[in-house]
């Protein structure tokens, strides 16, 4: 394997891993010290860790639909993302490197959640944020990465910093 690419699978690493560690970590605190739907408050009126599992994809699309097609989407989805993602990575030039950021925290994202798709068949969220009795869907570490990564990529679209 030539330099060039040992240095991007390090810094590949170097992103994705912790993301993905840190995300099954805290699921696995989780559902080892909670049961399932209970809640801790943290900052009353505002912010919970509440034990709730997502059968569907994102905001719970999909929740409703046979076990087997949720599996086969989803698993079948998030393979295809996580590819593309590792794809353009590679085509990304090297100097490149807050858009090449920003797909790592993508993929160690979708890694995160889709070792639970593969344990579970669903996904385990946790934070809870809420006001006036309005939640916004809970979510979880990886959400927070994925979400972070489309953000940034988002910002250097607006910006014209297209790495290609």
């Amino acid at each position: 394997m030539e330099k060039q690419t040992r240095i991007r699978l390090l810094r590949l690493a170097t992103i994705a891993l912790p993301v993905v560690a840190l995300d099954q970590a805290t699921k696995f605190i989780v559902a080892r010290y909670m049961t399932l739907h209970s809640s801790i408050p943290v900052i009353p009126g505002f912010f919970n860790i509440t034990y709730l599992y997502n059968t569907g994809g994102a905001f719970g699309l999909f929740a409703e639909s046979a076990p087997w097609v949720r599996m086969a989407l989803f698993l079948g989805l998030s393979l295809a993302a996580a590819g593309l993602v590792v794809y353009l990575y590679f085509q990304t030039p090297p100097e490149e490197r807050l858009f090449s950021a920003a797909l790592c925290l993508i993929l160690g994202g979708a890694v995160g959640n889709l070792i639970d798709r593969f344990r579970t068949g669903m996904v385990l969220d946790f934070l809870d944020l809420y006001a006036s009795g309005r939640h916004w869907p809970a979510f979880n570490v990886a959400d927070m990465a994925v979400s972070g990564g489309v953000a940034i990529l988002a910002v250097l679209f607006v910006l014209k910093k297209d790495p290609f």
